[in-house]
């Protein structure tokens, strides 16, 4: 009896561990079979590889793209430009206020998100629908052109962080009004001098000539 027990538990112990290689073989021998699909367009081209590439979009506002730039090469690369949709030029914005973003030699650089190089695109962007999936072109300054396909998305939830709202703002300069006086009308000069010569006159001298007659003969 104990015997029969044990035979029957190691067979079920050897079934189990045989059913995941009976799976796989149902599904055939390649080898793609067995990876977990990424929904996120991704490309290769030379030394650059574009991952996780997505237009994110708001109502009534700019889109922006999102993408990790991989550069396995011994010498730094520059993204130059960006383009949408066969027409939607990306604006871009790199360290230091450049209009490109240079992809480190062995390394990568995130595009979109606080603090990170950008992707903006600031008209057409009706053009855009969410769930739909754009073509895109990464010119790159050495491997030259890197097609890519882009998912199309809100960017709400997950994606609001790398979105536009991430973009930095500048607060307009506030107008200054000048203090300045009146201009003098040609011809009037004005006198404030007050007139210091208040002399009083000093002649006070009463006449002498006062004398009385003594002549005063009598006939």
């Amino acid at each position: 009896m104990v015997r029969s027990f044990r035979r029957g538990a190691l067979a079920a112990v050897f079934a189990l561990a045989l059913a995941p290689l009976a799976a796989a073989c149902a599904s055939g021998n390649s080898a793609e079979t067995l990876k977990i699909q990424n929904d996120a367009p991704a490309a290769s081209v030379g030394d650059i590889k574009v991952q996780n590439a997505f237009v994110l979009t708001q109502p009534g506002g700019p889109a922006t793209v999102t993408a990790r730039l991989f550069n396995s090469g011994s010498s730094s690369q520059t993204l130059q430009a960006l383009q949408v949709a066969g027409s939607l030029n990306a604006q871009l914005s790199g360290k230091g206020g450049a209009q490109s973003v240079v992809v480190p030699a062995h390394g990568s650089v995130l595009l979109g998100g606080k603090g990170n190089p950008s992707a903006t695109i600031a008209g057409g962007t009706e053009a855009l629908r969410d769930g739909d999936v754009q073509d895109a072109i990464f010119l790159f300054s050495a491997t030259g052109r890197v097609p890519v396909q882009l998912n199309v998305s809100p960017a709400v939830s997950y994606f609001e962080k790398y979105g536009p709202s991430s973009l930095p703002t500048t607060p307009p300069p506030v107008p200054t009004t000048p203090t300045t006086t009146p201009p003098t009308s040609p011809g009037t000069t004005k006198n404030t001098t007050t007139p210091t010569g208040t002399s009083t006159p000093t002649d006070t001298s009463t006449p002498t000539g006062t004398s009385t007659p003594t002549g005063t003969s009598t006939s």
